[in-house]
């Protein structure tokens, strides 16, 4: 249990700061194969929580004084509303989009989550896809590392 939480609070910090890489994290776990979907889902719930922070902090962005002043030129403005047109007007398209770098990491995440904030995306469809794509992102990981446990030995001979 205590693997498990340890995890989420690490993918918490992970979706927060760069530096904290948890692929590298979860990869490097001893013999996790019978926690793999648990840990997926500890480290897709931390990390979604994290980029919850960005989302938000996406949508408080137009009040700072910097972007107020450049959406106040017409080519931003109109960027602006045509990527706004896009999202509100297309749920399936946003949810994808959110998906797509939830699972890939490109674009990255906190970029999207952030993006998804300030164009108003609907928060529990950012919410959902966020979560789905990140605990199949991170089972993928653990279940990768596990292979690569299992293949190893026959790669340099030493079974």
């Amino acid at each position: 249990m205590s693997l498990i939480l340890g995890t989420f609070f690490f993918a918490i910090g992970s979706a927060l700061l760069p530096l904290l890489n948890l692929e590298i994290y979860l990869g490097a776990l001893p013999s996790a194969h019978s926690q793999a979907f648990a840990l997926a889902v500890a480290a897709g719930s931390g990390q979604t929580l994290g980029k919850v922070v960005w989302y938000y902090a996406g949508v408080h962005s137009m009040k700072i004084p910097w972007l107020a002043r450049k959406m106040e030129a017409e080519k931003w403005r109109e960027s602006y509303q045509r990527w706004h047109d896009r999202i509100v007007g297309r749920p399936f398209l946003a949810g994808t989009i959110v998906f797509a770098s939830a699972i890939s990491g490109f674009p990255p995440l906190a970029v999207v989550a952030v993006l998804a904030g300030s164009l108003e995306m609907p928060f529990v469809l950012f919410l959902t896809t966020c979560l789905v794509g990140r605990i199949a992102r991170f089972w993928l990981v653990l279940e990768g590392a596990e292979w690569v446990r299992q293949l190893a030995p026959h790669l340099f001979g030493t079974h």
